[in-house]
């Protein structure tokens, strides 16, 4: 059976494409002189934009690219601004998504659903969830555009359940000459294989269609553990676990062990006054406070750490899986990670802990570590290999130059590839000996953009030109 939505506030029909759908409505457009600065979630990145446009349709995104080459304008779109990269900055046309957004098809028969690009993922997991419905898998936020997480490839942790992008099924993809693609691995096949993970380099995605499943509940359990327990169980707690996933923190010997696993039930949410002091109090409130502090006195931060490592307790409850990946991140920083061979993890780990003891670093931050199955996405960070994700961070605002210098240098000694949407220093010399399907991806994005009007100082970086 097929579920589709009609036009709705918020939402169009989906099916109205090119002139006529630019004859129906006007998209919304600044001028120069209105257009506002952008600026994304963690701060570093600024554009000021000639215009900005908020399209409804595929219709008036092709409209308005159409428009912008013709003026000399390179175009790029703009989700919630959660990619610590240029990747979406421009000087010409911004385009913007609030308007492309909501449920545009589900069909229980096939198990997807498609939803506008703009649509969040806290949207669609609500959405999701009212039709009894769920996503295999996520990363720990809600806050990004479905088209920014998947072209940036946003993964979670699992043991067998990949990226947001390899649960694409299908995507409609605004191209440079003003084109309305349908892509899936029947209709355009190379096309999609690239645009599952396109860094905003070979269009506009205007929709994208996702596999889903009957929503399920699962079980978290978190427990603070030593380091030399979590790295000597390490490959056991991942292969006995559907989504593991560690925190350390650096100066100590304290991480944070956080288990996820499908249960028959019954849901056994946090209460409100447990969830509140956990995620909102502990997570946010007092952790950005000491972040704060150790940012004014850094000489404080390896005992600010102990006290981070020790303040959280042991929980165990169960609840549906969007409630269960997520978490609220209202401290803001900068982040790197880098994906690596599994078997990489635990030896690049330990270097980094080594490069920050012998070091004057100071950090305040957990490193997080996760892993994902090998996929088949020519620019995936799992692309071909079984992966482990490394992240550090660095609280905004505070010096994280030379910490991540030191951490890339390790992470790519491992064989690692940047995640798209973090801060890395890498460029295409060097990215396109790590990915075996480079020249795949490259030949789609020449046949469909040879102009470059998507590109942007980023993406001549680490794609060339």
């Amino acid at each position: 059976m097929t579920e589709t939505t009609g036009t709705t506030k918020g939402t169009t029909a989906g099916t109205r494409t090119g002139t006529a759908a630019a004859r129906a409505s006007s998209p919304r457009t600044r001028a120069a002189a209105g257009s506002p600065a952008w600026r994304n979630w963690a701060g570093n990145v600024t554009a000021r934009p000639a215009r900005t446009v908020a399209p409804a349709t595929a219709g008036e995104v092709a409209a308005a690219v159409t428009r912008a080459a013709s003026d000399g304008l390179k175009v790029k779109a703009a989700g919630t601004g959660h990619s610590f990269t240029a990747a979406a900055a421009t000087d010409g046309l911004l385009l913007r998504p609030e308007r492309l957004t909501g449920l545009r098809a589900l069909d229980r028969a096939a198990g997807t659903v498609t939803v506008g690009a703009g649509t969040t993922l806290r949207q669609l997991n609500e959405t999701l969830s009212a039709h009894g419905l769920s996503l295999a898998n996520m990363g720990d936020i809600m806050e990004q555009t479905v088209s920014g997480a998947v072209s940036t490839g946003t993964h979670g942790t699992g043991r067998a359940s990949a990226s947001l992008s390899a649960q694409v099924r299908g995507l409609e993809l605004v191209t440079a000459d003003g084109s309305v693609l349908s892509c899936s691995a029947e209709e355009n096949p190379e096309v999609f294989a690239a645009a599952r993970l396109g860094l905003g380099a070979l269009g506009v995605i205007t929709a994208l269609t996702f596999a889903v499943e009957p929503e399920f509940l699962l079980r978290a359990r978190e427990e603070p553990m030593p380091l030399d327990r979590v790295t000597a169980e390490f490959d056991q707690l991942v292969a006995e676990n559907e989504h593991f996933e560690f925190y350390w923190f650096p100066h100590t010997t304290s991480c944070v062990t956080k288990r996820n696993n499908r249960s028959a039930g019954p849901a056994a949410p946090p209460g409100r006054i447990g969830a509140f002091v956990e995620d909102e109090l502990l997570s946010n409130g007092l952790f950005g406070a000491l972040c704060a502090a150790g940012r004014a006195v850094p000489a404080a931060i390896p005992g600010i750490a102990r006290v981070t490592g020790r303040a959280l307790s042991a929980r165990t409850y169960t609840d549906v899986p969007y409630k269960v990946f997520t978490s609220p991140r209202r401290v803001r920083f900068l982040e790197m990670e880098y994906a690596l061979p599994r078997e990489a993890a635990l030896p690049a780990l330990r270097e980094l802990r080594a490069a920050i003891e012998r070091s004057r670093l100071r950090v305040a931050f957990p490193v997080e570590v996760r892993t994902a199955p090998a996929d088949d996405i020519p620019l995936s960070t799992a692309y071909g290999r079984e992966t482990a994700y490394i992240a550090v961070h660095m609280y905004r605002g505070a010096p994280h130059q030379a910490y991540f210098r030191a951490a890339e240098q390790i992470m790519t000694a491992h064989d690692g590839r940047p995640h798209w949407g973090k801060l890395h220093s890498r460029d295409a010399g060097h990215l396109a000996a790590a990915y075996p399907r480079w020249t795949d991806f490259t030949a789609v994005r020449d046949r469909l953009d040879p102009g470059r009007v998507f590109g942007n100082g980023y993406l001549r970086r680490v794609l060339g030109e």
